[in-house]
């Protein structure tokens, strides 16, 4: 028991890292830590995730924040649809078994993490929008559902958001991410309360583990290549997912490998063609620059 809380001590730290670096990816990370290496039930693990994450980004929105890398009403607009959202997703958990609430959760994770090695068109130089009132409200009950629901604080939903609806540059809506993910995460955990309990030693550890790795983390945000971090947390988030589908397969054995062969093959078709497809993007300038020198020639 002693080694099992040692390790999900140390591995929160990851958590903050994650947060702190890319505005999201808390909870991705949280969830499986919580019930696999703390060995918590589905719910329990999902309801502590929404703590930690909350607390890890309330505290790594400060360093952002005197960076100047935060749009305040966007932000704070966002959050408010997304808590909403979230507390009635925390309060629809109780219903749904924590089987379909994890198959849920794993299918999300490769859905982010598709999007996370795709990668996002270029944001362009132009000068930060506020967001639409109309779609960030739409966005954030959405986006808030899926938070109270599955114990994911959203952040790899809410940045793409900002980012292209917004027009906010990369670690800016990183920043303001921060914002929308605690006060969705606060409301998540208000709605799964009535219905479950947490081990609230377990929690101040994890957590203060992940503030720590979150405030490294926002320290760190713009020296390390954002590329190479979303590319490299994609994969990993691949592994996760395909994981956790594998665990929810009923039976066992020679089931299980063959599930996990065929998840494995189809993760790395995807990562395969994510890269292709992007890959041309950044070759096609250099081709049509070289096209005049080369009738200038002729």
């Amino acid at each position: 028991m002693t080694v099992s809380l040692a390790l999900t001590v140390g591995l929160a730290v990851l958590i903050g890292l994650s947060l702190g670096l890319l505005g999201g990816g808390g909870s991705i990370l949280a969830v499986p830590l919580l019930v696999y290496v703390a060995d918590l039930p589905a719910k329990e693990a999902i309801a502590t995730s929404l703590l930690v994450v909350g607390v890890t980004s309330a505290v790594g929105v400060l360093p952002h924040a005197r960076a100047g890398r935060i749009r305040w009403r966007s932000g704070l607009l966002f959050g408010a649809a997304g808590m909403a959202g979230a507390y009635v997703g925390g309060r629809l958990a109780a219903f749904v078994p924590a089987t379909i609430l994890l198959t849920g959760f794993a299918v999300m994770m490769l859905a982010t993490a598709a999007a996370m090695i795709r990668g996002r068109r270029g944001t362009g130089g132009t000068v930060p929008r506020e967001l639409p009132v109309r779609r960030v409200l739409l966005d954030g009950v959405v986006v808030g559902l899926v938070t109270g629901m599955v114990g994911a604080g959203g952040g790899f939903l809410v940045v793409p958001a900002l980012a292209l609806l917004g027009g906010l540059p990369m670690p800016v809506a990183a920043g303001t991410s921060l914002v929308v993910i605690a006060m969705k995460s606060f409301a998540g955990l208000a709605g799964f309360l009535s219905s479950v309990s947490i081990d609230w030693s377990l929690a101040a550890a994890v957590t203060t583990a992940a503030v720590a790795g979150s405030l490294a983390g926002a320290r760190l945000a713009g020296r390390v290549p954002e590329v190479v971090l979303r590319r490299t947390f994609g994969g990993f988030v691949v592994v996760a997912g395909v994981f956790i589908l594998v665990q929810q397969v009923p039976g066992d054995g020679q089931i299980k490998i063959l599930v996990a062969a065929l998840a494995g093959a189809l993760g790395a078709v995807a990562l395969l063609v994510a890269g292709r497809r992007r890959r041309p993007a950044g070759t096609a300038g250099p081709v049509r620059r070289a096209a005049p020198d080369q009738q200038a020639e002729s």
